[in-house]
C-alpha cells in the first residue's frame, strides 16, 4: 500500500451541491431557490415572529404590571420546618443546608411565621418576620439577624 492509494472509505465523502452551474448539474438558472421574491434574495431570511406586515403579537398585547430590577430573593423556612429537623438548641444557616432545608449558601434565609416552635431555639438567619419572631422567642428562643 503506498500514500498515493489511500482513498477514503465508502459514503465518508459527498459532493457538494454546485448551484448556478449551469442546466446540465440540475441546480442551475435559479440555484434552488425557486422563483423571485424575498426568500429568493441574498440575505433574505425572515424571522419567525414576523406576521407579513400587520400589527405583530408582541404589539398587540397591552404591557401590564412591574419587575423591579433591585429585588432581592430569599430562601424561605417555616417555624414547622424547624421542629420538623429535629436540631435541640442553635439552628443557623449551614444547618439548614445539611438538613436539606435550604438549597445552597449564596441566597439569604427567611424566616416565617407557619407553624409552631415546642422547644427554645437559637436561630440566626438573613431576615425573619415579626410573627416568627414571636413565636420562637414565646417558646424561650431568640433569633439573630445576619447581614
Amino acid at each position: 500500500m503506498r500514500i498515493g492509494e489511500l482513498k477514503p472509505s465508502e459514503g465518508s465523502k459527498k459532493n457538494r451541491k454546485r448551484v448556478g452551474c449551469g442546466p446540465g448539474s440540475g441546480h442551475g438558472k435559479t440555484s434552488c431557490r425557486g422563483h423571485k421574491g424575498q426568500k429568493s434574495r441574498g440575505g433574505g431570511t425572515i424571522p419567525a415572529r414576523f406576521e407579513g406586515g400587520q400589527m405583530p403579537l408582541q404589539r398587540r398585547l397591552p404591557k401590564r404590571g412591574f419587575h423591579n430590577r433591585f429585588r432581592i430573593e430569599k430562601q424561605v423556612v417555616n417555624l414547622s420546618d424547624l421542629e420538623r429537623i429535629g436540631v435541640d438548641s442553635e439552628i443557623n444557616v449551614e444547618t439548614l443546608l445539611d438538613k436539606n432545608v435550604i438549597k445552597n449558601l449564596n441566597t439569604p434565609v427567611k424566616l416565617l411565621g407557619s407553624g409552631a416552635v415546642s422547644k427554645a431555639l437559637k436561630v440566626t438567619v438573613h431576615a425573619c418576620s415579626k410573627s416568627a419572631r414571636e413565636a420562637v422567642e414565646k417558646a424561650g428562643g431568640e433569633v439573630i439577624i445576619i447581614s
